[in-house]
């Protein structure tokens, strides 16, 4: 639900992993999913909601850079993007229901 889906190339995902895990940035690509869904051997379905309305959308979470990755690797995935929500409570309460329930069936 409104992931930082390419933590290696925004400033959230830099200081973070900077912090966390050192300045060596190939130890962070482990943890990025834009770079993880290119060797990835499990094929496990992705679901991702997206608001249109959330500032952090193309400066921080970067979904575009993931869902490219993921058509070219074709990777199963679902990415909605959901029209008049930000990156608030009401955004996550609306769908975390469906989330809850689409990742039980990978568990």
């Amino acid at each position: 639900m409104a992931p930082i889906c390419n933590p290696m190339d925004c400033s959230w995902g830099e200081k973070a992993f900077n912090n966390y895990l050192g300045p060596d940035r190939t130890t962070w690509r482990q943890y990025d999913s834009t770079k993880l869904v290119a060797t990835s051997e499990e094929r496990i379905p992705l679901l991702i909601d997206q608001g249109d309305e959330d500032e952090f959308l193309e400066e921080q979470l970067r979904l575009n850079e993931l869902h490219s990755a993921l058509r070219e690797h074709d990777y199963p995935a679902t990415v909605r993007m959901r029209g008049g929500y930000d990156h608030g409570y009401y955004f996550v309460a609306s769908f975390i229901g469906e989330h809850i329930d689409f990742h039980a069936n990978y568990m």
